[in-house]
């Protein structure tokens, strides 16, 4: 991608198979300028990066239309998404009034011929053989509504078939307008009397121009439960928030929201930005964010994401980010690239389908011209021509990946795993080993008091309220945790005269006493003598703390596993993953934590700089690698490994380092993205199997392959049918992802 590059996203309108995406993409990728066009069957989207001095959208528009389709410009942010789903559901409804209108007159036609052809009875005046002429004229007078429905087939296929594109259309175009060409002639050749009787196609041209008018509405259905994802995350943001001013209080459009407006939140409603509370106590539902059922309680100072659902107290909050900043926003422009993306097992499908139409056509031209010459009459070429155009469309091949990567993808932002785009999704199936950093990934990333050790004659208590008591006013993390664990029960005393040596510790008056807070170089300088030797175990950090010149006792500290990372580096095992720890930390504390999760194997002392080093020598062995951090200080390691995975900050989840964000920053969505993303390959594999078996044991007996051992000859009608449905069985098979996890 060059510097003056430019990436943007288009609707496309009128695509219906494998055939129609490679003839958008030759198109487009065509121009001068344009650097890559990916075209999405299942998102009826087009993501190209193009040289905006070379070529523009107008262009790359005019481009589409050339192929015989629609393009429009996307609009990036939730007003665009919104819209976006809406346009499909009137679209689906459009086509079930169309479809029903079809039915109505197609039922009647489909209804007398098959118990015709089943050998039941039927009235005289319905039979095409007592009456050819008559019953002749009402099968075209049924069949001509259901034609005029679905002109669209025929107005998309012939165009394609008129540029040297034909796509699965003008299949259907092709086969279906012959029968009914063949029937109208001798429906005329019976009006003119030259002929007695004839072979009436009419009932079976209207009955695949329904079928596919369903299998299109069945399809669209499909397709847009497969986009519930995004709803459901568009459907979180409200439409209203009520804006606080010095004149009073009104209510406003959410997306006029700006930065620094202050917003009431009733109890019950959902916050309609990311922001700040500034009034206000209440609990808040964040299972958006963080996974978890319970609510949070928030005072003023806390940040609240747009969203989140507020509890029984009402809030203000002041707006910090808002329209594409905000998180929800970021996590909704996540999902709607992974799904417009192309996977590049995806690629095969495009390539097959660029040649198969072409070679369908032939293959039924032969297929009846075949017949024709071994003595068949023309009405048995006919139907083997239709019947192998029929069954041969590739729509099913054309959905066989997007519909898994669609669904797979919104499944993963539910669970709160984020895939920024398929490749990723599709290579992280074949990751077997995973390094974990230590700090904050599988530890909580902050240090806790462990333990607290007396000495001469000393209570823990009260050596643990004399450290607080003196590290009180110090930002360091050490610090921190000492006054936060004495805290949480203990009375901490003020202190005077407070004097920090950096490097080793701090001083002050606590009630009367010197007391000395610190490591064993403090403890050296107010002349206490300590034995290190007896330090800890498990390689925790230790406080030492001296009064009046005597060793009172020692803190130890250590950062703790998180609770769940145990499990979740058992299920990691389970999945058949080689589990490695990378840190910076020092071996004895790296070890410590490795032996209460059940790593094996440790890195430690490692430096940010050279943890890509350590990946890379991983992949080296032969390994695909997914590497856990946090997302900054591992970034190296993150973009070095062949799939990152980095905790989400809750801040700004697109800019993280890492293709895949674990927005609940839980050790053990690492198993579940990598389960997942296998779960995804299987169902492709399965889509793209059925596909191609369907189209190569469909063909040939279509073709007439089991008629020459006495077998059944493949009507039309069945044929389509079958087509139709191999659609919707692949975004079915597709849709089964929805239940993972």
């Amino acid at each position: 991608m060059t510097a003056n590059s430019r990436e943007q996203h288009f609707a496309i309108e009128g695509m219906h198979c494998a055939g129609c995406v490679r003839q958008v993409e030759q198109q487009v990728s065509g121009l001068v300028g344009v650097e890559v066009a990916d075209v999405n069957l299942a998102t009826e989207q087009m993501a190209v990066r193009f040289d905006p001095a070379a070529v523009d959208e107008e262009s790359i528009a005019a481009a589409v239309a050339k192929a015989g389709f629609r393009a429009r410009l996307q609009a990036p942010e939730a007003a665009g998404a919104a819209r976006r789903q809406e346009r499909k559901r009137a679209a689906l409804a459009a086509q079930a009034g169309a479809l029903r209108w079809a039915v109505v007159f197609w039922l009647p036609l489909f209804a007398v011929e098959m118990a015709e052809q089943m050998g039941a009875p039927v009235a005289e005046a319905l039979s095409l053989a007592q009456h050819p002429l008559r019953v002749g004229v009402l099968h075209l007078l049924f069949a001509l509504p259901v034609l005029w429905i679905g002109r669209q087939i025929y107005a998309e296929g012939g165009q394609a078939l008129w540029k040297g594109r034909p796509n699965m259309f003008s299949l259907i175009a092709i086969g279906t307008a012959a029968a009914w060409l063949y029937s109208a002639w001798g429906l005329g050749a019976v009006a003119v009397g030259a002929t007695a009787a004839f072979d009436s196609y009419f009932p079976s041209v209207a009955t695949i121009v329904t079928l596919m008018l369903m299998g299109r509405y069945l399809e669209a259905r499909s397709r847009l439960r497969a986009e519930a994802a995004i709803g459901g995350l568009l459907q979180l943001k409200p439409d209203k928030a009520a804006l606080v001013t010095s004149a009073g209080e009104r209510e406003i459009a959410a997306d006029a929201i700006a930065v620094g407006d202050c917003l009431r939140v009733r109890p019950g409603e959902r916050i309609p930005a990311d922001g700040e509370v500034i009034e206000g106590n209440s609990t808040v539902d964040e299972s958006l964010l963080t996974g978890e059922s319970l609510p949070v309680a928030k005072a003023p100072g806390d940040e609240v994401t747009g969203g989140s659902l507020n509890g029984a107290g009402a809030l203000v909050v002041r707006a910090t980010r808002v329209a594409g900043d905000a998180l929800l926003m970021q996590m909704v422009r996540l999902v709607e690239a992974a799904q417009a993306g192309k996977a590049p097992i995806a690629r095969l499908a495009d390539v097959v389908a660029g040649y198969f139409v072409p070679a369908v056509l032939a293959l039924g031209a032969v297929a009846a011209v075949g017949w024709l010459w071994a003595g068949e009459g023309l009405s048995f070429a006919l139907q083997v021509f239709v019947a192998v155009l029929i069954i041969a469309c590739p729509c099913s091949l054309g959905l066989a990946t997007p519909a898994a990567i669609m669904v797979g993808t919104g499944r993963g932002a539910q669970l709160g795993i984020l895939f920024k785009s398929p490749e990723v999704l599709e290579t992280a199936h074949k990751v077997d080993g995973v390094v974990l950093d230590k700090t904050g990934t599988i530890t909580e990333g902050r240090p806790q008091v462990v333990a607290v050790e007396p000495f001469n004659g000393r209570h823990a208590d009260e050596v643990l309220s004399l450290a607080a008591a003196v590290e009180r006013g110090s930002e360091h993390p050490l610090a921190a945790a000492i006054v936060a664990a004495a805290e949480r029960g203990l009375a901490v005393p003020e202190a005077s005269g407070v004097v920090a040596t950096p490097g080793k510790g701090a001083q002050a008056a606590v009630e009367g006493e010197d007391v000395a807070v610190g490591n064993s170089a403090m403890m050296a300088a107010v002349g206490v003598r300590i034995d290190e030797d007896s330090g800890p175990a498990d390689g925790a950090t230790v406080v030492w703390v001296a009064v009046a010149g005597a060793l009172a006792g020692r803190v130890s500290l250590a950062d703790r596993p998180r609770p769940q990372s145990k499990d979740a580096v058992a299920r990691l095992r389970q999945c058949g993953l080689e589990v490695v720890m990378l840190t910076g930390d020092s071996r004895p504390a790296a070890e410590a934590v490795a032996r209460q999760v059940g790593i094996e194997t440790v890195h430690a002392g490692v430096l940010p700089a050279d943890k890509a080093a350590a990946v890379q020598a991983l992949q080296a062995e032969g390994r695909c690698v997914a590497m856990v951090g946090d997302g900054i200080n591992d970034a190296p390691a993150l973009a070095a490994a062949d799939v990152g995975m980095a905790f989400a900050t809750g801040t700004d989840v697109a800019a993280a380092s890492a293709p895949v964000v674990l927005m609940h920053s839980r050790l053990a969505d690492v198993a579940r993205a990598i389960e997942l993303s296998r779960a995804v390959v299987r169902t492709i594999k399965q889509n793209l199997f059925w596909a191609f078996f369907y189209n190569a044991a469909g063909i040939p007996v279509a073709a007439g392959a089991l008629y020459l051992f006495g077998g059944p000859l493949l009507n039309p009608m069945l044929a389509s049918l079958a087509m139709a449905f191999s659609s919707v069985s692949v975004v079915m098979n597709a849709l089964r992802l929805r239940r993972f996890g």
